[in-house]
């Protein structure tokens, strides 16, 4: 179970990257992203977007109330490394267009996630595991410590 502000973080930061590869035409930058996708999917505790957000974000912030499973979390960074690595052949082999289009499509998927919080490869997941009858519930509530009894009054 994840902060679901974490992926949410990381979004930003690959909307971030993804605008400048449009804008540059960088086939290394997006092969840089789709390292990034990479490490996340294989291993999501060491993604670094999101060891930034747990180091200079998450202490600045309350509790989460909620938390999302990694499995979804996991998939999308796979989706995103797949349509990272089409962008980078492209942009690399000089098919520019095809480059640009399969970096689109991951710029309008990690500002869907960082803006509106809509993970459209998460939804893609959850979608498939209640399709093969294997739901996974999205969210569940943080628990909630359990208040301490109040000490006795002190003897006067």
């Amino acid at each position: 179970m994840t902060d679901p502000r974490g992926p949410r973080f990381a979004a930003v930061l690959t909307t971030i990257v993804l605008v400048a590869v449009l804008l540059t035409g960088s086939g290394w930058l997006v092969l840089a992203q789709a390292a990034v996708f990479a490490v996340t999917a294989a291993w999501p505790r060491l993604g670094p977007y999101g060891l930034l957000y747990r180091a200079l974000v998450a202490p600045r912030l309350a509790p989460p109330t909620e938390l999302e499973p990694l499995a979804p979390v996991r998939f999308a960074q796979f989706v995103g490394l797949v349509f990272a690595l089409v962008s980078a052949a492209g942009y690399l082999s000089g098919a520019t267009l095809v480059g640009a289009i399969a970096a689109g499509f991951a710029l309008i998927a990690a500002c869907l996630n960082g803006a509106f919080g809509l993970c459209l490869g998460c939804e893609l997941f959850l979608a498939y595991r209640r399709l093969t009858g294997h739901p996974l519930t999205p969210r569940t509530p943080t628990p909630q410590p359990h208040p301490r009894p109040a000490a006795p009054p002190s003897p006067r």
